[in-house]
């Protein structure tokens, strides 16, 4: 059996938490006893095991790895589960639903079809699991069937009856009564029909060109006239909602239904014959010669008109679709069998999100409204407060969405923008919303004479339009706007304040986890620190003069700064916990742990008898609980109301006095964030701040709730506990208790 979790020693506890008392429940990978012998099952074979332990060679398997892609369907599995749960209030279970199917899209766009790409190459190479490309197609198609065929039942035999129940109805067209048909003959001519375009295939009019993600009716109609039958597809508009709203508003008709029951009025003289709907997905992967770009903002926008036109990599059809059609639409859009999913529900419940958004507080969680952080609270009202003198007074962490990153991050820098002693401000934004008021901080402070620079990154995936338009206004305000580095994307969330004061020029900082969105930081879980301590200022200073002009050899005092030092400063951190006498303890909060190299690090680390704890939302391609390899490694996913985003680290010895630290930023440990991004993590140091560090991870290892254990076989299991500790209710319910006292 593994080493059960320890409590994070801490300096002080903040007021109201009782956090030392809760006790991991499960902690423990599932099923990591049953590695102790040679019978331990499959993956003891794959990892040649003698005797009872691990051969010479493990260390050099690659089945020490689990496979990224399918590491990924297993956490979109666990968001499914959110949707099967019982207990989750039903229109919750409904949004849940909506962003399995989110998420599905994007995997299709993204990671399919690079391995599609891999195979088109011909390339050869395989994954750190040993996979080839097929290979992990094939996986992956085994794995979605069985959670394709999930989604199904949830919708049909779990969500619909459910709803009904309390009184949402998804209507089909013929389960209608007279009054409700001649209303959607009204809603189809006034607000339906005239954006319909239907587009017929004959030899004057080829088959036409089907845009990513769009909903569409492959129709069949027969000319009287010619006694032919011939083929139209008729796009479902994606601007009108996927569901429509009966005038009682809680029964809803697919809109692709509706179209349907009046294709005659789209095919007049025509006689149609039948009408089934179908989605295509095709790759959205943006893919920039950046070095053969003169200008990127060019770029950016070419590669945008170009995945228009990526190569399909799913086609999504209705199981009545007539094998004619089938084979019609396989050929024109060049998609093999093994791309073509057929679906008994409706295509694209992403579209539940309009349900979701129906006014029934009763079938949704609470409403939580973030609470001001308490040392942020001004005399008179959350408003009255001068952030550079309480900034001064020590360093603030921010924990959203339990607290509110409008009184905080968007106030220091609205404060920032008006303030007459900030000469400059500079800030980077990766992702963010068309209300943003911190966009609207930056053009003022360009307007009032401050020097401002804003880093807007254009390749954050699918957000490059939006930042393109934003990146414009910004310029158009005198904002001094680069679009980020050739080759790399600038993925840290840092903010630089730079304020003459009487004792000289201060900077202030702010450094998160979190991008600037106040839309997200209402959902997902994210910690910040406000800060002036002058070697994180002057480490700022270095990282965006690198961002903005010619820098190389940056030497940071504080900061961990991918590409550069991120990587090498984290191994040498393990490398010194597992040298340490005693009480070796490391823990990591992520998104994703995909490195191999860091891997390995934290498996020789376990074999040299340092307790590890991971708490990691997505992809974990770390196996734990391997005798011999990985026995001291305890692996755990949080997966419920809020999507957890911070990234959180813990190192029993790694401060410079071999004390513990803290670490927090932008950065997961994926190849890709150490190695082909601008990241970076910064030192917590205040006692008290690192003890609301604690609190949260030690939440975190206590839940029993909403968390999930990985085994050593790589398979998810559901913590089963007296479900005592709920992260997101505990953390809602400390941040509470703070505020009042």
């Amino acid at each position: 059996m593994s080493e059960p979790a320890r409590a994070i020693p801490t300096s002080s506890a903040p007021a109201g938490a009782d956090i030392e008392s809760l006790e991991p429940v499960v902690v423990p990978a599932a099923g990591a006893a049953a590695m102790a012998t040679a019978e331990s099952g499959e993956l003891a074979e794959s990892l040649a095991f003698a005797d009872g332990h691990p051969s010479l060679g493990l260390a050099d398997s690659p089945n020490r790895f689990i496979n990224r892609e399918l590491s990924w369907l297993d956490f979109n599995a666990r968001v499914l589960a959110l949707a099967e749960d019982p207990t989750v209030p039903m229109l919750e279970r409904a949004k849940f639903l909506a962003i399995f199917s989110s998420n599905l899209d994007e995997f299709f766009q993204v990671r399919v079809a690079g391995l599609k790409d891999q195979v088109a190459a011909n390339l050869t190479t395989t994954a750190p699991d040993g996979r080839t490309a097929p290979e992990q197609l094939l996986d992956i198609r085994d794995k979605l069937e069985a959670l394709m065929a999930r989604q199904e039942a949830v919708f049909l035999d779990t969500l619909v009856p459910g709803l009904a129940e309390v009184g949402i109805i998804f209507s089909s067209w013929n389960e209608l009564d007279e009054d409700d048909v001649k209303y959607l003959d009204e809603v189809f001519e006034e607000r339906i029909f005239p954006v319909l375009t239907p587009l017929a295939v004959d030899p004057g009019h080829p088959f036409p060109y089907i845009s990513d993600l769009s909903l569409n009716l492959a129709v069949e109609v027969h000319d009287v006239e010619n006694d032919e039958r011939r083929f139209a597809r008729v796009k479902v508009p994606l601007l009108l909602p996927r569901f429509v709203v009966m005038p009682d508003g809680e029964r809803f008709v697919p809109l692709e239904q509706v179209i349907a029951a009046h294709l005659d009025v789209l095919f007049p003289g025509m006689s149609v014959v039948s009408s089934v709907a179908f989605r295509v997905t095709r790759n959205a992967d943006l893919t920039l010669e950046e070095e053969e770009a003169d200008d990127l903002l060019e770029a950016v926008e070419l590669e945008l008109r170009r995945r228009r036109f990526g190569r399909t990599v799913r086609l999504e059809i209705d199981m009545q679709m007539s094998d004619e059609i089938r084979e019609l639409l396989q050929r024109e859009l060049d998609v093999e069998d093994e791309d073509v999913y057929a679906m008994a529900g409706p295509l694209d419940l992403s579209g539940l999100w309009s349900v979701h958004g129906l006014d029934r507080p009763d079938l949704k969680d609470p409403v939580w409204v973030p609470v001001t952080q308490h040392r942020l609270v001004g005399d008179d009202d959350e408003h009255n407060l001068n952030f550079f003198a309480e900034i001064r007074k020590g360093d603030i962490l921010v924990h959203h969405p339990y607290e509110s990153f409008a009184t905080s991050v968007e106030e220091f820098i609205r404060q920032a923008s008006v303030d007459p002693k900030v000469l400059a401000i500079k800030l980077t934004l990766y992702r963010t919303t068309k209300d943003s008021s911190i966009i609207h901080s930056l053009i003022r402070a360009a307007e009032r004479g401050k020097q401002v620079a804003a880093l807007v990154e254009l390749k954050a995936r699918f957000d490059e339009e939006a930042n393109i338009e934003w990146a414009r206004e910004l310029e158009k305000a005198g904002v001094h706007v680069v679009y980020g580095l050739v080759g790399l994307k600038t993925h840290t969330k840092t903010t630089l304040v730079v304020r003459e004061e009487s004792v000289g020029m201060r900077r202030y900082c702010h450094i998160g986890t979190g991008n600037y969105n106040p839309k997200t930081a209402r959902l997902y879980e994210d910690v910040g620190l406000l800060t002036c301590d002058p070697d994180i200022g002057a480490d700022l200073t270095q990282l965006f003069n690198f961002l903005t002009g010619f820098a190389r050899d940056n030497q940071y005092r504080r900061l961990f700064v991918a590409p550069a030092h991120l990587r090498n400063e984290m191994r040498a951190l393990i490398e010194k916990e597992a040298q340490a006498p005693t009480d070796r303890r490391l823990v990591f909060k992520m998104n994703s742990l995909v490195d191999p190299d860091l891997i390995d690090a934290l498996y020789e680390a376990s074999q040299s008898g340092v307790s590890v704890d991971l708490i990691v939302r997505g992809i974990c391609c770390l196996r734990p609980g391997v005798p011999g390899l990985s026995e001291n490694i305890r692996v755990r996913s949080i997966v419920g109301r809020y999507l957890e985003h911070s990234r959180i680290y813990y190192f029993g010895h790694g401060a410079h006095d071999g004390g513990p630290a803290y670490y927090m930023g932008s950065a997961d440990l994926m190849p890709r964030n150490l190695d082909r991004r601008i990241e970076a993590l910064a030192p917590v140091l205040a006692p008290e701040l690192r003890a609301r560090l604690d609190e949260i991870v030690q939440t975190n290892l206590g839940d029993d709730s909403l968390a999930w254990t990985l085994d050593a076989d790589g398979n998810w299991h559901k913590v089963q506990g007296a479900r005592d500790v709920d992260t997101h209710k505990h953390l809602q319910d400390l941040a509470l208790s703070r505020r009042r006292a």
